[in-house]
């Protein structure tokens, strides 16, 4: 198989090293549709039934004049196994699982080198220019076995170590008891809160852990620490707390308040296997911003045309980053509503959006607890 053409490598660094959320919304249209365009024409190369699948779309992505008209995947075509791959066996470095409840199967998508160092490259850039480059001491709100070496990692270990490159130190404040729920280590979280103070701090958890066993212990304890300019963020597990009928503002404003900062310090991010390598973390006004490798559209459940801004539907998420599997549209099953493009308050150029459920009676996707597998160089 030819390796990814010249010209279209060059412009995915483009896409990498350009600014995240500064861009001129035509512009970064203009250039991703390019690249997309790009990417489809690669992909169609290398895998027979996609190949079909693209020449069967009503119109010719290559005369597309938006992203919209492009050719995109529905989510649950990323569960068959094996997975669908644009590169031979013995360039696959890793395979991402996400979770699935009992009896449903999972999704999976593989990473060669150059797709792994993308998605390590795109996560860091928008991270970046929501807490800033500088390094600090990181809060893992976990166990140290979530996220050590090995043949397996879940979503909760890939998060913690993609914000390693922002961490001048990692201390655990979660330690296994012998069962499979982690129990607070009291004496070190209080260690490292009396030595941070009011430094800056970054502290990550899944969002269910952080609640209930970070959060309800302290409450049942009244310990409240004093770090007023920790930044907190948390991804994956809303189902959990759904059910406990815990909010978003809730969560955040519990969250703060044993933390000692203000719940705007408290981030939730929205991300998916399937989606490798982008993160939509909240703005201080609550809305997510697409970074300029990739795009979102909603479109309405029963026509599948794309929806103007302020009208709910499902989301579709685009991303330039992977090149390995056929993951460049792909239509969830999240319901949610793009509120403009340009124009938030925060600063931030380009389209910002907003999640709202997933759709009703959908499969529990678990789309942030990932497992990762490192495979085996066998030959094509």
């Amino acid at each position: 198989m030819n390796a990814l053409p010249t010209d279209l490598g060059r412009q995915l660094d483009e896409l990498l090293t350009g600014p995240v959320f500064a861009c001129d919304p035509a512009e970064r249209q203009a250039k991703l549709l390019a690249v997309l365009q790009g990417e489809l024409s690669y992909a169609i190369e290398r895998h027979g039934p996609y190949r079909r699948y693209v020449e069967a779309w009503p119109l010719d992505y290559r005369s597309a004049r938006r992203i919209a008209d492009l050719p995109y995947l529905p989510v649950g075509v990323f569960k068959a196994d094996p997975p669908l791959a644009l590169v031979p066996a013995d360039k696959i470095i890793r395979t991402l699982t996400s979770s699935s409840t009992t009896g449903q199967s999972p999704s999976r998508v593989v990473l060669d080198a150059e797709t792994s160092r993308r998605m390590t490259r795109g996560v860091t850039s928008i991270l970046r220019d929501f807490i800033g480059p500088a390094r600090r001491p990181y809060l893992v709100i976990d166990t140290p076995e979530s996220f050590s070496s090995g043949a397996q990692m879940g979503a909760r270990g890939a998060a913690i170590q993609g914000l390693r490159a922002f961490a001048t130190e990692i201390v655990c404040c979660l330690k296994s008891d012998g069962s499979d729920k982690p129990v607070l280590d009291e004496e070190k979280l209080l260690a490292f809160a009396a030595q941070a103070g009011g430094a800056e701090v970054l502290a990550y958890g899944f969002t269910y852990v952080v609640w209930q066993y970070f959060v309800l212990p302290l409450r049942a304890k009244g310990i409240a620490l004093k770090m007023p300019n920790v930044r907190l963020l948390h991804s994956g597990g809303w189902k959990r707390l759904q059910d406990q009928a815990v909010g978003r503002e809730a969560y955040a404003a519990g969250v703060a308040s044993l933390l000692g900062c203000s719940a705007e310090r408290v981030v939730d991010f929205y991300g998916m296997v399937e989606n490798v390598g982008i993160i939509y973390p909240d703005c201080a006004y609550g809305n997510k911003h697409v970074p300029a490798f990739a795009d979102v559209l909603i479109r309405d459940p029963l026509t599948l045309e794309p929806l103007p801004a302020g009208r709910t539907g499902l989301v579709q998420v685009c991303s330039a980053l992977a090149t390995s599997f056929p993951g460049f549209a792909v239509l969830t099953d999240d319901i949610g509503e793009v509120i403009g493009d340009d124009g938030c308050p925060c600063g931030r150029r380009g389209l910002y959006f907003r999640f709202v459920k997933r759709v009703p009676k959908a499969e529990i996707r678990g789309c942030g607890n990932i497992e990762s597998r490192r495979e085996r160089a066998t030959a094509a």
